[in-house]
């Protein structure tokens, strides 16, 4: 079995209260591929300009990821910059220069296009439908996308969720996309259009998983030190996609991401999850487990 990630490539200038990195490996297929890599072979569709060298891309093919997609384009490498304060559930962006990635036109190749399973990173709605296109049958696709695109590709964008199995996205994007208040009935109205899961990304406070018969809630891991926030959402989608990619259950999926991303942000970038292995993974979503299950005693 194998995973296809197509979106972005990119590097990151990033201040937090408790440091700052001027240029770091980022991008959401970054994050996503190193996450989901420590459950099954990952396939990165995405393009980078001259400035990204081979160190880069040796942090990208951890653990056997395949970068044979991935497209070295004449010009810059996608840049993001942005400051969290000490609400780091918010964040504000200083810069952004889309480089390569303005005029990125994804071409996959016969072993991303056979991938069993898909994730359409966040990208502009219409090149999610052209990787759909392309694609050989998978049985298992998802997304994520963002509030511009719900803004002024709407269309697309639902033309999109109605072909996916699965939607990833926070929860003030779910209401955005749905405008109703309330989480539960945005989430319904997203089952309504094709989808058989919702995954509401809620930051610092986990993450809840829909169905047509099934609402899961988990909280993050609790952690004393938050370096930096970055990719944590599509490092939880990564854990939560290769989880679902090797046969766990929808819980047990979001557990995994969930405690994935925890470890994304202990420390900058993709620092911490490029060196993690399965079993530290394992241990964590043990001790999730531990924190979150309990017997019920009636008084």
């Amino acid at each position: 079995m194998s995973i296809t990630v197509v979106g972005s490539l990119a590097f990151d200038a990033v201040k937090t209260p408790f440091g700052e990195r001027e240029r770091m490996l980022g991008g959401a297929a970054t994050h996503f591929a190193l996450s989901a890599s420590l459950f099954d072979q990952v396939n990165v569709v995405g393009p980078v300009g001259d400035d990204f060298g081979d160190a880069e891309l040796a942090i990208l093919a951890t653990r056997g990821t395949d970068i044979s997609d991935v497209e070295r384009v004449a010009g810059k490498t996608f840049f993001w910059a942005g400051e969290y304060h000490w609400d780091m559930n918010t964040r504000d962006t200083l810069d952004t220069q889309l480089g390569v990635f303005e005029t990125f036109e994804p071409k996959l190749s016969a072993n991303s296009r056979a991938a069993d399973v898909l994730f359409l990173a966040n990208i502009q709605p219409s090149l999610q439908l052209s990787v759909l296109e392309q694609m050989d049958g998978p049985r298992f696709t998802a997304l994520d996308s963002m509030n511009l695109w719900i803004d002024i590709a709407r269309d697309d964008l639902v033309k999109v969720i109605e072909r996916v199995d699965c939607v990833t996205l926070n929860d003030a994007e779910i209401r955005q996309l749905t405008e109703k208040p309330s989480l539960v009935a945005a989430a319904k109205e997203l089952l309504a259009m094709g989808p058989e899961i919702v995954i509401a990304k809620q930051g610092e406070y986990g993450a809840v998983a829909i169905t047509s018969d099934t609402y899961f809630s988990l909280p993050a891991f609790p952690l004393e030190t938050v370096i930096d926030p970055t990719g944590a959402g599509d490092t939880f989608a990564g854990g939560f996609v290769g989880a679902i990619a090797t046969g766990a259950d929808i819980r047990s999926a979001v557990a995994y991401g969930t405690a994935v991303a925890s470890f994304n942000v202990e420390e900058f970038g993709t620092d911490r999850v490029s060196r993690l292995t399965r079993e530290e993974v394992d241990g964590r979503v043990a001790e999730l487990h531990a924190l979150t299950t309990f017997d019920l005693v009636i008084a």
